[in-house]
């Protein structure tokens, strides 16, 4: 019979050091992304300060987690330079459940490694629940304004161009759309295949195969799962335009950065671009949406949008997850959402609506099935149909 293990009293500034090696290990195989490691490194540290980081390990207790979640929760947030910027004092409920998610894997870590008896968080209140509202800017677009979005950005390309003539409405160029053939593909990358922020920015040149007939990209996700997509031929022909006429430039200006020289987009300045500098960009060319559709959108927004417009479209959801890069389609279920018009349409092609039409003899100016006054404008979302794969 083999004995159990024995308990290895650590202080919690040793056990914090001995778990962020393990995460930086993972995230050098692949297993956690950069962003997530920072995150977990960036939570335990503050574990340690809330409880003690002379105390040992084991004596902390279910109430002691309680008691630094609130103290958490209460303290601003120091990643903005303005506390109030989130229109409330202390952190966000979702803010402190990710807080919260660290602190558990940090303890069940710990408890398979024997620095305490028994995880402290089976004994620690519930996760509390977001009460808040939806934040819009990471909703999912309609079909129109998604198209507007498309529409936006090759207006920008067209603009940029030297041949292309001003017309008597055109705004003047803008300093930064130089980059308009870089900025369209990012927007079309974004909105027609979904990929995370992350994914897009550490694509490589050599992870898309560049065919005759079909163009694809070799997706690294999180953990390091690999999927492949096939690009649309419009979304092929902004890759070519982007690889042939802008990106040579942008990297002739870093040529001794290997890095710059692997990574499919480049900054002004020729260095491979970072997710802020994508949601600046996406912000830029929301902007320049027409007003009626214009409103904030991030790029998690944008994986919303594809995984909705998809689905609304009758693609199977466990295609939209392989397309997600979802190992469940409980979690792609997540990023689906109500967009105004598609329960009425949905209602309007149900196979039984055909038996509700009232008799013709009842008078002419009876309601037919099916009739509506709300359109939506099909000019803008057709133009999102023919990017698709």
């Amino acid at each position: 019979m083999v004995a159990p293990p024995r308990l290895d009293r650590v202080d919690v500034a040793t056990a914090v050091d001995r778990y962020l090696a393990t995460v930086r290990v993972e995230s050098v195989r692949g297993i956690l992304s950069p962003a997530t490691a920072r995150s977990y490194e960036r939570d335990v540290r503050e574990l340690a300060r809330l409880v003690g980081e002379d105390r040992v390990l084991d004596d902390v207790s279910g109430e002691d987690v309680d008691d630094a979640l609130v103290r958490y929760q209460a303290t601003p947030d120091q990643r903005y330079s303005d506390p109030g910027r989130k229109g409330a004092a202390g952190r966000s409920v979702a803010t402190v459940n990710r807080f919260r998610q660290s602190v558990s894997r940090f303890f069940a870590h710990a408890a398979r490694q024997c620095w305490v008896q028994a995880d402290p968080m089976q004994w620690a209140a519930p996760p509390a629940r977001s009460r808040d509202r939806l934040r819009v800017e990471r909703t999912a677009l309609s079909a129109s304004a998604a198209g507007a979005l498309l529409q936006a950005s090759a207006a920008d390309v067209a603009r940029a161009t030297p041949a292309a003539p001003a017309g008597a409405g055109s705004r003047a160029p803008r300093a930064d759309q130089a980059l308009a053939l870089r900025d369209r593909l990012v927007v079309a990358l974004l909105l027609v295949l979904g990929p995370r922020v992350s994914e897009l920015a550490r694509a490589d040149v050599a992870d898309f195969t560049r065919e005759p007939e079909e163009t694809r990209w070799r997706i690294v996700g999180k953990g390091g799962s690999i999927r492949t997509v096939a690009l649309s031929p419009p979304l092929a022909a902004a890759l070519e335009d982007y690889l042939r006429d802008l990106r040579p430039q942008l990297a002739a200006r870093r040529q001794d950065d290997p890095d710059a020289r692997r990574a499919l987009l480049l900054t002004w300045r020729g260095r491979r671009i970072d997710t802020q500098a994508v949601r600046a960009l996406l912000a830029r060319a929301v902007e320049r949406m027409p007003a009626t559709y214009r409103r904030p959108a991030t790029p998690h927004a944008l994986r919303h949008t594809t995984a909705t417009l998809l689905v609304a479209e009758g693609w199977d959801v466990k295609v939209v997850a392989e397309l997600l890069g979802h190992r469940s389609i409980a979690t792609t279920g997540v990023y689906l959402d109500r967009i105004e018009g598609e329960l009425a349409a949905a209602i309007r092609s149900h196979p039984l609506s055909a038996d509700l039409a009232v008799p013709t003899d009842l008078g002419a100016e009876a309601a037919q099935p099916g009739d509506i006054t709300d359109q939506p404008d099909s000019s803008a979302s057709a133009a999102t149909d023919a990017w698709l794969p």
